[in-house]
Protein backbone atom coordinates (compact mmCIF):
# COMPACT_ATOMS: atom_id res chain seq x y z
CA UNK A 1 0.00 0.00 0.00
CA UNK A 2 1.41 3.37 -1.01
CA UNK A 3 1.32 6.45 1.19
CA UNK A 4 2.66 9.96 0.64
CA UNK A 5 5.93 10.94 2.36
CA UNK A 6 5.20 12.50 5.76
CA UNK A 7 6.62 15.93 4.99
CA UNK A 8 6.77 17.33 8.53
CA UNK A 9 8.40 14.24 10.00
CA UNK A 10 10.84 13.90 7.11
CA UNK A 11 11.83 17.57 7.45
CA UNK A 12 12.27 17.37 11.21
CA UNK A 13 14.30 14.18 11.00
CA UNK A 14 16.65 15.84 8.50
CA UNK A 15 16.95 19.35 9.94
CA UNK A 16 16.96 18.86 13.71
CA UNK A 17 20.69 18.19 13.44
CA UNK A 18 21.24 21.85 12.51
CA UNK A 19 19.20 23.11 15.45
CA UNK A 20 20.85 25.63 17.74
CA UNK A 21 17.63 27.61 18.11
CA UNK A 22 14.78 25.10 18.15
CA UNK A 23 11.67 26.82 16.83
CA UNK A 24 10.53 23.68 15.03
CA UNK A 25 9.25 21.44 17.79
CA UNK A 26 5.82 22.08 19.25
CA UNK A 27 5.76 20.78 22.82
CA UNK A 28 5.71 23.15 25.79
CA UNK A 29 9.06 23.06 27.60
CA UNK A 30 9.20 19.29 28.06
CA UNK A 31 9.13 17.97 31.64
CA UNK A 32 11.69 15.57 33.08
CA UNK A 33 10.47 12.99 35.60
CA UNK A 34 12.20 14.96 38.36
CA UNK A 35 10.34 18.09 37.28
CA UNK A 36 7.05 16.18 37.08
CA UNK A 37 7.36 15.00 40.68
CA UNK A 38 8.46 18.42 41.88
CA UNK A 39 5.50 20.08 40.15
CA UNK A 40 2.89 17.57 41.35
CA UNK A 41 4.23 17.09 44.87
CA UNK A 42 3.95 13.32 44.57
CA UNK A 43 6.36 11.07 46.45
CA UNK A 44 8.83 9.92 43.80
CA UNK A 45 10.39 7.13 45.87
CA UNK A 46 7.01 5.68 46.79
CA UNK A 47 5.82 5.85 43.19
CA UNK A 48 8.83 4.01 41.81
CA UNK A 49 8.86 1.49 44.65
CA UNK A 50 5.28 0.57 43.80
CA UNK A 51 5.99 0.55 40.07
CA UNK A 52 9.04 -1.69 40.55
CA UNK A 53 6.88 -4.34 42.20
CA UNK A 54 4.56 -4.65 39.24
CA UNK A 55 5.01 -7.59 36.90
CA UNK A 56 5.83 -6.35 33.40
CA UNK A 57 3.08 -8.21 31.64
CA UNK A 58 0.55 -6.71 29.27
CA UNK A 59 -1.20 -4.90 32.11
CA UNK A 60 -4.77 -3.76 31.50
CA UNK A 61 -5.51 -4.51 27.85
CA UNK A 62 -8.15 -1.78 27.62
CA UNK A 63 -6.15 0.69 29.69
CA UNK A 64 -5.01 1.24 33.26
CA UNK A 65 -8.13 2.30 35.24
CA UNK A 66 -6.34 5.23 36.90
CA UNK A 67 -5.20 6.47 33.49
CA UNK A 68 -8.69 6.21 31.98
CA UNK A 69 -10.20 7.98 34.98
CA UNK A 70 -7.73 10.82 34.47
CA UNK A 71 -8.68 11.06 30.78
CA UNK A 72 -12.40 10.96 31.64
CA UNK A 73 -11.96 14.05 33.80
CA UNK A 74 -10.86 16.05 30.72
CA UNK A 75 -14.39 15.73 29.29
CA UNK A 76 -17.94 16.52 30.45
CA UNK A 77 -19.90 13.49 29.24
CA UNK A 78 -17.27 10.83 28.46
CA UNK A 79 -17.09 7.70 30.65
CA UNK A 80 -14.12 5.36 31.06
CA UNK A 81 -15.73 2.83 28.68
CA UNK A 82 -15.70 5.54 26.00
CA UNK A 83 -11.87 5.75 26.07
CA UNK A 84 -9.33 3.64 24.17
CA UNK A 85 -5.61 4.16 24.93
CA UNK A 86 -3.23 4.24 21.96
CA UNK A 87 0.43 4.79 21.16
CA UNK A 88 0.29 8.57 21.05
CA UNK A 89 -2.23 10.67 19.14
CA UNK A 90 -0.53 9.46 15.96
CA UNK A 91 -1.60 5.94 16.86
CA UNK A 92 -5.10 7.16 17.66
CA UNK A 93 -5.57 8.93 14.33
CA UNK A 94 -4.25 5.93 12.43
CA UNK A 95 -6.57 3.58 14.33
CA UNK A 96 -9.61 5.73 13.51
CA UNK A 97 -8.88 5.72 9.78
CA UNK A 98 -7.84 2.06 9.75
CA UNK A 99 -11.10 1.11 11.46
CA UNK A 100 -13.64 3.30 9.68
CA UNK A 101 -12.51 4.26 6.18
CA UNK A 102 -13.34 2.13 3.15
CA UNK A 103 -12.27 2.76 -0.46
CA UNK A 104 -14.62 5.30 -2.09
CA UNK A 105 -15.71 6.79 1.24
CA UNK A 106 -15.53 10.56 1.22
CA UNK A 107 -13.26 12.06 3.87
CA UNK A 108 -13.10 15.84 4.27
CA UNK A 109 -10.09 17.31 6.03
CA UNK A 110 -9.12 20.83 6.91
CA UNK A 111 -5.79 21.93 5.49
CA UNK A 112 -3.24 23.07 6.64
CA UNK A 113 -3.17 20.53 9.43
CA UNK A 114 -1.27 17.47 10.60
CA UNK A 115 -0.72 15.40 7.46
CA UNK A 116 -2.12 12.20 8.96
CA UNK A 117 -5.62 13.63 8.66
CA UNK A 118 -5.58 13.49 4.86
CA UNK A 119 -2.69 11.26 3.73
CA UNK A 120 -3.75 8.17 5.69
CA UNK A 121 -7.32 8.08 4.28
CA UNK A 122 -5.90 8.78 0.82
CA UNK A 123 -3.69 5.69 1.20
CA UNK A 124 -6.83 3.62 1.94
CA UNK A 125 -8.41 4.74 -1.33
CA UNK A 126 -10.79 7.29 0.17
CA UNK A 127 -12.14 10.22 -1.81
CA UNK A 128 -10.37 12.95 0.18
CA UNK A 129 -11.50 16.55 -0.19
CA UNK A 130 -9.67 19.52 1.32
CA UNK A 131 -11.38 22.24 3.33
CA UNK A 132 -8.75 24.93 3.05
CA UNK A 133 -8.17 27.27 5.98
CA UNK A 134 -6.96 30.73 4.98
CA UNK A 135 -5.50 33.75 6.78
CA UNK A 136 -8.35 35.82 5.31
CA UNK A 137 -10.82 33.68 7.31
CA UNK A 138 -8.57 33.55 10.41
CA UNK A 139 -7.76 29.91 9.58
CA UNK A 140 -11.31 28.86 10.47
CA UNK A 141 -13.46 26.47 8.42
CA UNK A 142 -15.63 28.00 5.72
CA UNK A 143 -18.99 26.39 6.52
CA UNK A 144 -20.51 27.18 3.13
CA UNK A 145 -17.61 25.37 1.48
CA UNK A 146 -18.01 22.44 3.87
CA UNK A 147 -21.69 22.13 2.91
CA UNK A 148 -20.64 21.88 -0.75
CA UNK A 149 -18.09 19.14 0.00
CA UNK A 150 -20.28 16.74 2.00
CA UNK A 151 -22.34 14.11 0.20
CA UNK A 152 -24.10 10.85 1.01
CA UNK A 153 -20.77 8.98 0.92
CA UNK A 154 -19.10 11.21 3.53
CA UNK A 155 -17.69 9.01 6.30
CA UNK A 156 -15.53 11.50 8.19
CA UNK A 157 -15.02 15.22 8.58
CA UNK A 158 -11.56 15.86 10.06
CA UNK A 159 -10.78 18.98 12.05
CA UNK A 160 -7.86 19.99 14.25
CA UNK A 161 -8.85 22.16 17.21
CA UNK A 162 -6.78 24.10 18.18
CA UNK A 163 -5.19 24.03 14.76
CA UNK A 164 -1.60 23.05 14.06
CA UNK A 165 0.07 24.99 12.42
CA UNK A 166 -1.94 28.23 12.61
CA UNK A 167 -3.05 28.27 16.25
CA UNK A 168 -6.65 29.05 15.28
CA UNK A 169 -9.46 27.98 17.61
CA UNK A 170 -12.97 26.90 16.58
CA UNK A 171 -15.52 28.19 19.07
CA UNK A 172 -18.52 26.19 20.31
CA UNK A 173 -21.04 27.92 18.03
CA UNK A 174 -19.01 27.03 14.95
CA UNK A 175 -18.44 23.49 16.24
CA UNK A 176 -22.21 23.08 16.59
CA UNK A 177 -22.67 24.24 12.99
CA UNK A 178 -20.06 21.73 11.79
CA UNK A 179 -21.87 19.05 13.78
CA UNK A 180 -25.18 19.87 12.08
CA UNK A 181 -23.52 19.54 8.68
CA UNK A 182 -22.02 16.18 9.69
CA UNK A 183 -25.32 15.00 11.14
CA UNK A 184 -27.11 15.83 7.88
CA UNK A 185 -25.11 13.08 6.11
CA UNK A 186 -24.60 10.81 9.17
CA UNK A 187 -20.84 11.41 9.15
CA UNK A 188 -18.37 11.11 11.98
CA UNK A 189 -16.26 14.07 13.04
CA UNK A 190 -12.66 13.30 13.94
CA UNK A 191 -11.24 16.15 16.00
CA UNK A 192 -7.50 16.10 16.65
CA UNK A 193 -7.44 17.91 20.01
CA UNK A 194 -3.83 17.49 21.11
CA UNK A 195 -3.58 21.19 22.05
CA UNK A 196 -7.02 21.44 23.68
CA UNK A 197 -6.84 23.56 26.82
CA UNK A 198 -3.67 25.43 25.83
CA UNK A 199 -5.49 28.68 25.10
CA UNK A 200 -4.01 32.15 25.13
CA UNK A 201 -7.10 33.39 26.97
CA UNK A 202 -9.20 31.71 29.67
CA UNK A 203 -12.02 30.69 27.35
CA UNK A 204 -13.12 27.05 27.57
CA UNK A 205 -12.78 24.82 24.51
CA UNK A 206 -15.38 22.02 24.38
CA UNK A 207 -14.53 18.67 22.87
CA UNK A 208 -16.41 17.36 19.86
CA UNK A 209 -16.83 14.07 21.76
CA UNK A 210 -18.97 15.90 24.33
CA UNK A 211 -21.02 17.77 21.74
CA UNK A 212 -21.78 15.14 19.09
CA UNK A 213 -22.99 11.54 19.30
CA UNK A 214 -20.61 10.62 16.45
CA UNK A 215 -17.77 12.86 17.60
CA UNK A 216 -14.31 11.32 17.94
CA UNK A 217 -11.75 13.13 20.09
CA UNK A 218 -8.06 12.30 19.74
CA UNK A 219 -5.55 13.58 22.28
CA UNK A 220 -2.28 12.61 23.96
CA UNK A 221 0.20 13.29 26.75
CA UNK A 222 2.62 15.03 24.36
CA UNK A 223 1.50 18.66 24.06
CA UNK A 224 -0.86 19.53 26.92
CA UNK A 225 1.22 17.63 29.48
CA UNK A 226 4.73 18.26 28.06
CA UNK A 227 5.37 14.49 28.14
CA UNK A 228 5.98 13.51 24.52
CA UNK A 229 8.37 10.79 25.71
CA UNK A 230 5.39 9.08 27.36
CA UNK A 231 4.12 7.58 24.14
CA UNK A 232 0.48 7.53 25.11
CA UNK A 233 -2.65 8.94 23.53
CA UNK A 234 -6.31 8.06 23.37
CA UNK A 235 -9.58 8.03 21.47
CA UNK A 236 -12.70 9.31 23.26
CA UNK A 237 -16.02 8.51 21.57
CA UNK A 238 -19.57 7.65 22.65
CA UNK A 239 -20.58 5.86 19.43
CA UNK A 240 -20.75 2.14 20.24
CA UNK A 241 -20.43 0.99 16.64
CA UNK A 242 -17.25 2.98 16.08
CA UNK A 243 -15.79 1.93 19.44
CA UNK A 244 -16.36 -1.71 18.60
CA UNK A 245 -14.45 -1.28 15.35
CA UNK A 246 -11.61 0.54 17.09
CA UNK A 247 -11.20 -2.25 19.63
CA UNK A 248 -11.38 -4.98 16.97
CA UNK A 249 -8.70 -3.35 14.81
CA UNK A 250 -6.55 -2.41 17.82
CA UNK A 251 -6.22 -6.08 18.73
CA UNK A 252 -4.37 -6.68 15.47
CA UNK A 253 -1.68 -4.03 15.82
CA UNK A 254 -0.96 -3.18 19.47
CA UNK A 255 -2.81 -5.40 22.05
CA UNK A 256 -2.09 -2.91 24.87
CA UNK A 257 -0.11 0.19 25.74
CA UNK A 258 2.99 0.33 27.91
CA UNK A 259 2.27 -0.33 31.58
CA UNK A 260 5.10 2.03 32.55
CA UNK A 261 3.79 4.85 30.35
CA UNK A 262 0.26 4.44 31.68
CA UNK A 263 1.38 4.76 35.29
CA UNK A 264 3.34 7.95 34.61
CA UNK A 265 0.46 9.36 32.56
CA UNK A 266 -2.05 8.56 35.31
CA UNK A 267 0.05 10.53 37.79
CA UNK A 268 0.24 13.52 35.43
CA UNK A 269 -3.48 13.42 34.67
CA UNK A 270 -4.23 13.43 38.39
CA UNK A 271 -2.52 16.84 38.51
CA UNK A 272 -3.95 18.29 35.30
CA UNK A 273 -4.57 21.70 36.85
CA UNK A 274 -0.96 22.12 37.96
CA UNK A 275 0.51 21.10 34.61
CA UNK A 276 -1.92 23.07 32.45
CA UNK A 277 -1.43 26.07 34.73
CA UNK A 278 2.34 25.88 34.25
CA UNK A 279 1.97 25.50 30.50
CA UNK A 280 -0.52 28.33 30.06
CA UNK A 281 1.91 30.69 31.77
CA UNK A 282 4.69 29.45 29.50
CA UNK A 283 2.80 29.81 26.21
CA UNK A 284 1.46 33.26 27.08
CA UNK A 285 4.92 34.53 28.00
CA UNK A 286 6.41 33.15 24.80
CA UNK A 287 3.54 34.39 22.65
CA UNK A 288 4.14 37.94 23.90
CA UNK A 289 7.75 37.66 22.72
CA UNK A 290 6.67 36.40 19.30
CA UNK A 291 3.90 38.96 18.91
CA UNK A 292 6.20 41.86 19.73
CA UNK A 293 8.78 40.58 17.26
CA UNK A 294 6.24 40.22 14.42
CA UNK A 295 4.97 43.75 15.10
CA UNK A 296 8.47 45.07 14.40
CA UNK A 297 8.97 43.23 11.11
CA UNK A 298 8.32 44.83 7.70
CA UNK A 299 8.40 41.59 5.76
CA UNK A 300 6.62 39.23 8.18
CA UNK A 301 2.91 39.03 8.98
CA UNK A 302 0.58 36.55 10.60
CA UNK A 303 -2.90 35.79 11.86
CA UNK A 304 -2.46 35.84 15.61
CA UNK A 305 -2.89 32.39 17.14
CA UNK A 306 -5.49 31.90 19.84
CA UNK A 307 -4.32 28.58 21.22
CA UNK A 308 -1.71 25.85 21.00
CA UNK A 309 2.02 26.31 20.58
CA UNK A 310 2.41 27.21 16.90
CA UNK A 311 1.91 30.10 14.47
CA UNK A 312 2.16 30.45 10.70
CA UNK A 313 4.35 33.40 9.68
CA UNK A 314 4.07 34.73 6.12
CA UNK A 315 6.84 36.63 4.31
CA UNK A 316 6.79 38.86 1.23
CA UNK A 317 10.13 38.14 -0.45
CA UNK A 318 10.67 35.83 -3.40
CA UNK A 319 11.86 32.56 -1.93
CA UNK A 320 10.23 29.17 -1.46
CA UNK A 321 9.57 28.06 2.09
CA UNK A 322 11.90 25.10 1.62
CA UNK A 323 14.81 27.32 0.56
CA UNK A 324 14.14 29.82 3.34
CA UNK A 325 14.04 27.22 6.12
CA UNK A 326 16.97 25.29 4.65
CA UNK A 327 19.14 28.40 4.66
CA UNK A 328 18.02 29.52 8.10
CA UNK A 329 18.92 26.09 9.48
CA UNK A 330 22.31 25.81 7.78
CA UNK A 331 23.41 29.46 7.97
CA UNK A 332 21.85 30.59 11.26
CA UNK A 333 21.09 27.41 13.19
CA UNK A 334 17.37 28.26 13.34
CA UNK A 335 15.16 25.18 13.11
CA UNK A 336 11.74 25.98 11.57
CA UNK A 337 9.13 24.05 9.59
CA UNK A 338 8.50 25.29 6.03
CA UNK A 339 5.00 25.94 4.75
CA UNK A 340 5.30 23.34 2.00
CA UNK A 341 5.04 20.68 4.73
CA UNK A 342 1.46 21.94 5.17
CA UNK A 343 0.67 22.33 1.46
CA UNK A 344 1.11 26.12 1.65
CA UNK A 345 3.82 28.52 0.47
CA UNK A 346 5.61 31.74 1.40
CA UNK A 347 5.21 30.94 5.08
CA UNK A 348 6.77 28.88 7.84
CA UNK A 349 5.63 27.40 11.14
CA UNK A 350 7.13 28.61 14.39
CA UNK A 351 6.90 26.47 17.49
CA UNK A 352 7.15 29.32 19.97
CA UNK A 353 6.96 27.50 23.31
CA UNK A 354 10.52 26.45 23.98
CA UNK A 355 12.50 28.54 26.47
CA UNK A 356 11.99 32.33 26.15
CA UNK A 357 15.74 32.85 25.68
CA UNK A 358 15.93 30.37 22.79
CA UNK A 359 12.86 31.98 21.21
CA UNK A 360 14.33 35.49 21.45
CA UNK A 361 17.69 34.41 20.07
CA UNK A 362 16.12 32.43 17.23
CA UNK A 363 13.90 35.33 16.20
CA UNK A 364 16.90 37.66 16.25
CA UNK A 365 18.70 35.30 13.88
CA UNK A 366 15.70 35.38 11.53
CA UNK A 367 15.83 39.19 11.64
CA UNK A 368 19.53 39.08 10.74
CA UNK A 369 18.81 36.75 7.83
CA UNK A 370 16.04 38.99 6.47
CA UNK A 371 18.28 42.06 6.76
CA UNK A 372 21.00 40.29 4.79
CA UNK A 373 18.50 39.62 1.97
CA UNK A 374 17.80 43.34 1.49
Amino acid sequence: MKIAPFKVEDWMNEYEKYSIYDLGNTTVQTLSLDELFELTGENKQEFFDNLSKQKLGYGYIKGLPAFKTGVKNLYNTIETDDIIPTIGAAGANHLVFYSLVEPSDRVISVIPTYQQLYSIPQSFGADVKYLRLTPENKFLPDLDELKKLVNEKTKLICINNPNNPSGSLIDEKTLQEIIEIARSVNAYILSDEVYRGLNLTDEYTPSVADLYEKGISVCSMSKIFSLAGVRLGWIACKDNEAMGKFIRHREYNMISCSLLDENIAALALKHYDKIIGRNKIAIRKCFEILDNWVAGQKHISYTKPRAGTTAMLYYDFDMTSEELCDRLAKEKGVFLTPGFCFETEHCFRVGYCKSPDVLKQGLEKISDFIQELN
